[in-house]
């Protein structure tokens, strides 16, 4: 699969996970939004799910697991912001792992279709 992004064509797995993770920018991640996941617009709540779980892979070298995670929303963003169900409202098709880590452009967690 393939998306174009300012004049660029950019490789996706069939599932729409970005093929060269060097390639991620803003922009891409917007495109696999609206392409792939079918979420409009991506609000400062989306941006703050999307950048932590790009510093935790950074940070870590691996896709953080979602309760790893939602420790780490729950530090950052309090209570009401560390749940499935919150990411789920944001990221429906998928919540954290098979959403929000795509748009990301992060690599596919094992056993993630």
């Amino acid at each position: 699969m393939e998306i174009e992004v300012n004049g660029t064509m950019v490789q996706l797995s069939e599932a729409g996970w970005l093929e060269n993770l060097d390639e991620w920018s803003v922009e891409i991640a917007k495109k696999i939004a609206t392409d792939v996941e079918d979420i409009d617009d991506l609000t400062e709540e989306h941006w703050d799910i999307i950048n932590l779980t790009r510093e935790a892979f950074y940070e870590n070298g691996q896709v953080a697991e979602p309760r790893k995670f939602m420790k780490l929303m729950k530090t950052k963003f309090g209570k009401d912001r560390s749940t499935n169900k919150y990411i789920f409202s944001l990221f429906p098709k998928g919540g954290l792992i098979k959403s929000a880590n795509k748009v990301a452009g992060l690599p596919r967690p094992k056993g993630c279709s």
